[in-house]
Parts: structure tokens; C-alpha cells; sequence
């Protein structure tokens, strides 16, 4: 009995201690909470994500060179596919002779101006002359009627002379009608070249406009990268038949991911843009951390934009928590000393307290600037062509 009592007596207080010590955690963790957790929210439903930029080809074509592969990093304007280029060669000879037979045939139009002007001049000449004959037979004509009342002039000479006078007449009919020709040509030139000279001539412009064309369809036989970073997803091979928009490879620029962390939708009630990050990948482990700011949530939850929406509307319904895209930009630095790759685990916390400044909102703005080509080159080839055929 003495032992019994003995034994209690001894573990009431360990109880106690142990008590204490449960409260004196219990206490820490809710000083803890309320200082420093109660002000983070963290998920590890979070993900890499970047710019899947596809390759395509402009123009049809058989590939015959392929630059690039799975897993290479490539620059900017890199060669990755090239294609046969002998009918775009053929097809721009083509259009450099079209040019310059337009302008020959425009210049034709412009030399004629001055030949149909003295053409009108000689006409006019004609429609004189033509009157001078109509004049003296029709005096030819009044002279022998007025002699043949006197029976000086015969009949048949009488005949003749209203013969010449209608011979006359038919003449001065064919000069002006010849007249009118030569002036409604003159017409029709000056209207196809007034207010421009060959080299403005719209002919002349428009099949300039087909010798560029042509020129950059040889030209975007080589397909460049359109921005840095490495290939992915090469379907592409040496042989194949490619039509415009045929997808050939994707070029993911790594140095421009960024992470997409999913929280549920109790955690973003105090979340918005500027808020710090920290982001730990599954790669590197903890010992490598990330630190990224806060872009912005998106439009809805990932559910509204699956691509078979739940339908909450029929049958035994069971609510779920959803969970909204928070965007969150890394530092560059730090992607740049550890590369990530898209479609990596992560773990992110955010830190809930309002920023000293919120950032400037980033550029959403994405362009490239390989697929313009630079037509000083064919400009040059198009006066040379007009020029030689201007002649003298």
C-alpha cells in the first residue's frame, strides 16, 4: 500500500511536467502562429511553366536539312529546318523576267505617246490634202456640167468627174476616221500613263510585287529559331512534305519560365500582385530557393477551364475545394545559376504582408523579329531589272 502511494506520489508530477510543457508548446506554437505562420501561405501543388514557341513552315516544301534536335539549346535565328529550294529559285527567275518584260512592254506604251502625236500630225496632213482633191473635183465637176449644156464636154467625161469627186469624198471620210483612230489611241496611252513614268506604272509595281514574293519564298526556305532557348518536341525528318503551319518542333526559352502554384481558394483571400515568394523545386531540394513575386491569380479556377467542366447541376452533389492559378515571377539571377524545365514540381509559400512596393506589372508583350526579312536586297535586285530594260 505505502509503495502504491509511493509510485503515485512520484508521477503526479512528471503529469504535471509533462502537462506544462504541452501548454508551454502549445503556447509557443500559437505565438508562432500568430506572428509568423498566420502571414504565409504555402502549397505544393505548384508547377513550371513557359512559352511552348511551335515552328512552322511558311511555305510548302520538302525538307532537306534539319539544324537542330531534342535537348539542344539554339539561338535566335538559327537555321533549324531547310527546305528544297529549287522551285522558289525557278519561280523567282520567273518573276525577274516578268519584270522585265512588263517594264519593255510599259516603255512600248510610253514610246508610243510621241509616235501616235506625229501619227495625228500626218493624219491632219492627210484630212487637208484629202479636201484639196475634194475641192478641185468638185471645180472639175461644175466646169464640164456647165460646158456640157454647149455640148463641149461629153457624157462620159461628166461620168468620170463625179466619179473623182466621190473618190474624193471617200478619201476625206477614210482620213478622218483614221484621224479619230489615232486620236482615240493617243487617248487610251495617255490614260494608261498619265501622272506616273515606267517605274511607277501600277504593271510595272505589281510585278515588282511578285518578284518579292517570289524572293521571300526562296528566302523562308531556312526556318530560324524564333527565340532562344531549346528544342523540344521534334517531329520533323529529312524527306517529309511540310505545308504552311505544319508544326516541325517547339523552342522553349527557359531563361522565361515561370511558376504556376494552385492554392485552394480559402488561401488567396488575402493574396494579390506584389506579394513575395519563396520556391523551393523538387529538383534541387531544399537547399536551392527561389524567391519570385506575386504576377496575379487568374480569371477562374481550374476547374472552369477544364476541359470537361464539372456539372454541379445534376445528381448527388459533393462540394470541393477548389483551387485558383496564382502566376509567380522568378528572379532571373537565380533561373539563370538553376535552370528549371517546364512541367517541374514545386513548393511555394507566399508571404501574406503587404509589400514595401508593389512591382511594376510585367511586359505580356511577346514578338520576334527573324521572320522579317530584310528587302534592301531585293529592292536593289528590282531597280537593276527596271533599269537595263528602260534602255537609253
Amino acid at each position: 500500500m505505502t509503495t502504491a502511494r509511493t509510485g503515485a506520489s512520484k508521477r503526479k508530477p512528471l503529469l504535471i511536467a509533462a502537462t506544462l510543457v504541452f501548454i508551454l508548446i502549445a503556447i509557443a506554437y500559437a505565438i508562432w502562429w500568430a506572428l509568423y505562420a498566420a502571414h504565409f501561405e504555402s502549397t505544393d501543388d505548384a508547377y513550371v511553366h513557359g512559352n511552348l514557341v511551335q515552328v512552322t513552315s511558311q511555305i510548302s516544301g520538302t525538307v532537306v536539312a534539319i539544324g537542330a534536335d531534342d535537348t539542344q539549346r539554339v539561338s535566335r535565328g538559327t537555321t533549324l529546318v531547310e527546305l528544297d529550294g529549287s522551285d522558289t529559285d525557278i519561280a523567282l527567275q520567273r518573276a525577274r523576267q516578268a519584270l522585265a518584260q512588263t517594264v519593255r512592254h510599259t516603255r512600248t506604251i510610253f514610246v508610243q505617246n510621241d509616235a501616235l502625236q506625229a501619227d495625228i500630225a500626218m493624219r491632219e496632213a492627210d484630212i487637208e490634202r484629202a479636201k484639196v482633191d475634194l475641192a478641185k473635183a468638185q471645180s472639175d465637176l461644175k466646169r464640164r456640167q456647165a460646158l456640157s449644156r454647149s455640148g463641149g464636154v461629153s457624157g462620159e467625161e461628166i461620168l468620170h468627174a463625179q466619179t473623182a469627186v466621190k473618190a474624193a469624198q471617200s478619201g476625206l471620210a477614210q482620213a478622218d476616221a483614221a484621224l479619230a483612230a489615232a486620236k482615240a489611241k493617243l487617248l487610251t496611252n495617255q490614260a494608261l500613263t498619265s501622272g506616273t513614268d515606267v517605274a511607277g506604272h501600277p504593271d510595272v509595281m505589281q510585278a515588282a510585287d511578285q518578284l518579292r514574293k517570289a524572293w521571300l519564298d526562296h528566302a523562308r526556305t531556312r526556318i530560324p529559331a524564333p527565340v532562344d532557348g531549346m528544342v523540344a518536341q521534334r517531329s520533323v525528318q529529312v524527306g517529309q512534305h511540310v505545308s504552311p503551319g505544319t508544326p516541325l518542333m517547339t523552342v522553349v526559352p527557359l531563361k522565361e519560365v515561370w511558376v504556376e502554384a494552385n492554392f485552394k481558394e480559402g488561401q488567396v483571400r488575402h493574396m494579390k500582385p506584389g506579394l513575395k515568394a519563396t520556391v523551393a523545386a523538387d529538383l534541387y531540394g531544399s537547399d536551392v530557393v527561389y524567391h519570385g513575386t506575386v504576377q496575379g491569380l487568374a480569371a477562374g479556377t481550374g476547374s472552369a477551364f477544364a476541359l470537361l467542366p464539372a456539372q454541379n447541376a445534376s445528381g448527388n452533389w459533393i462540394k470541393v475545394v477548389q483551387r485558383v492559378p496564382v502566376r509567380i515571377a522568378l528572379d532571373p539571377d537565380e533561373l539563370a545559376a538553376h535552370p528549371l524545365r517546364v512541367g517541374l514540381s514545386l513548393r511555394v509559400e507566399v508571404d501574406l504582408q503587404e509589400p514595401e512596393a508593389a512591382p511594376a506589372p510585367g511586359n505580356a508583350r511577346f514578338a520576334t523579329a527573324v521572320f522579317t526579312q530584310d528587302t534592301a536586297a531585293v529592292d536593289a535586285m528590282i531597280a537593276g531589272i527596271i533599269h537595263k530594260n528602260l534602255g537609253s
